[in-house]
């Protein structure tokens, strides 16, 4: 049984969706789920949870991440992204220290209009459906929080004004990069759209340790198809490891709270990995100050 997290460099073309469906057939195994939209433009870390890992996705969703995009200023268009239709071209009378003064108002934590092409729903629809067919919609500002914006490199005109601008983004759940172009433009006086993006880093996982989906397939063909894999108590090992006494493994097999004496060591409180007897991952629990008993915060068992 394959259980686990993949640390995928998405590339260009793909939707997050097409990455779970390619691993489902290099893999043979179905119960495959993403960690968070990347849009088929976007390149870059996207974990995957195979197995009972996937339980772990609504927990690595909400992990900080750093982009790096580049922002193509004096060009709107309707996916605010260079995929789209250009809607408006704008003059651009700014320049590198504009730009920087401006991250200032988009630093911390701030409400952001998502963009109509977006997997928001609104009524049962998804937001990009209602924009294939055509309709509008109000789409309802958000609170996101950004924690850092910072300047790259730039691409100037002859007159040394902003032509393109490359930022690295480091922002929490939620955040939507390519409305963040959009806003940078306009709070600089013009219009702008992403042109290029790029996930660096989201929680643990990072892009100099992402592989492509072609090496996953390698792997796979030369029977190794958890080569890649980082298993599930390793994305925990922070936490500190307690395994059960051999007469209480099927407790904790079964999720149940787990007293002192049932522990093989002895620990205070916190969080922690707990494994039965003979040594398999079974969850995370953690010790309950006014019970003084061991509680399932998420169990893992194999699927």
């Amino acid at each position: 049984m394959i259980n686990g997290i993949i640390n995928i460099n998405k590339e260009q073309g793909f939707t997050s969706h097409d990455v779970v469906a390619k691993l489902r057939g290099i893999l043979h195994f179905k119960h495959i789920g993403h960690t968070g939209t990347l849009d088929p433009l976007a390149t870059g870390v996207l974990p995957v949870c195979i197995g009972s890992a996937t339980k772990l996705c609504d927990m690595e969703t909400a992990k900080t991440k750093i982009y790096e995009a580049v922002v193509l200023f004096g060009t709107a268009t309707d996916t605010e992204d260079v995929t789209g239709k250009v809607i408006k071209t704008l003059p651009v009378n700014c320049d590198e220290n504009d730009l920087v003064k401006s991250f200032e108002t988009f630093t911390g934590d701030i409400m952001q209009t998502p963009p109509m092409y977006s997997a928001i729903k609104l009524d049962g629809k998804k937001l990009y459906e209602l924009a294939r067919a055509g309709k509008t919609a109000e789409v309802a500002k958000r609170p996101v929080t950004i924690y850092s914006i910072e300047l790259l490199n730039s691409l100037k005109d002859d007159n040394g004004f902003l032509k393109e601008a490359s930022i690295r983004v480091t922002c929490g759940k939620g955040t939507y990069i390519r409305s963040l172009c959009r806003d940078l433009g306009e709070a600089l006086g013009t219009c702008a759209c992403m042109k290029e993006l790029t996930r660096i880093k989201t929680g643990r996982f990072e892009l100099e340790t992402a592989v492509k989906l072609s090496d996953v397939a390698k792997a796979a063909e030369e029977g190794q198809p958890d080569k890649y894999i980082l298993p599930i108590d390793e994305y925990f090992n922070e936490y500190p490891a307690i395994s059960t006494k051999p007469e209480f493994d099927k407790l904790v097999r079964n999720g149940n709270p787990l007293r002192n004496s049932e522990i093989s060591t002895t620990v205070g409180l916190g969080t922690f990995r707990v494994y039965d007897s003979e040594g398999n991952f079974c969850g995370i629990y953690y010790k309950d100050e006014k019970s003084n008993k061991f509680k399932p915060e998420k169990m893992f068992l194999a699927m």
